[in-house]
């Protein structure tokens, strides 16, 4: 089986799918093998994605891209910072 990113929107129809087949009694790695994915990945959706719509996890995706931006930002601030600092003190 060959690796496939899921959009966020995969997942949660994923998941609801996947939670009706459970509901009707449908044994968990029947579904995940319906489904086409691992018993492990069955259970990081759920805990990442457990109860979101569709919108709500296209906003975290968002902010997830948007907060490791603003971390790049800081740390390089940071390193201009430090490298200004070194600077003025006259250790080069």
């Amino acid at each position: 089986m060959s690796r496939r990113r899921h959009t966020p929107d995969q997942i949660i129809r994923k998941l609801a799918e996947g939670h009706k087949l459970l509901a009707s009694g449908t044994e968990l790695d029947v579904v995940c093998r319906h489904l086409e994915i691992a018993e492990s990945t069955w259970h990081r959706w759920i805990a990442q994605y457990g109860g979101m719509k569709a919108n709500d996890a296209k906003r975290l995706k968002e902010l997830e891209v948007e907060n490791s931006r603003l971390k790049r930002l800081l740390a390089d601030a940071e390193l201009d910072k430090a490298m200004l600092k070194e600077l003025a003190e006259g250790n080069f």
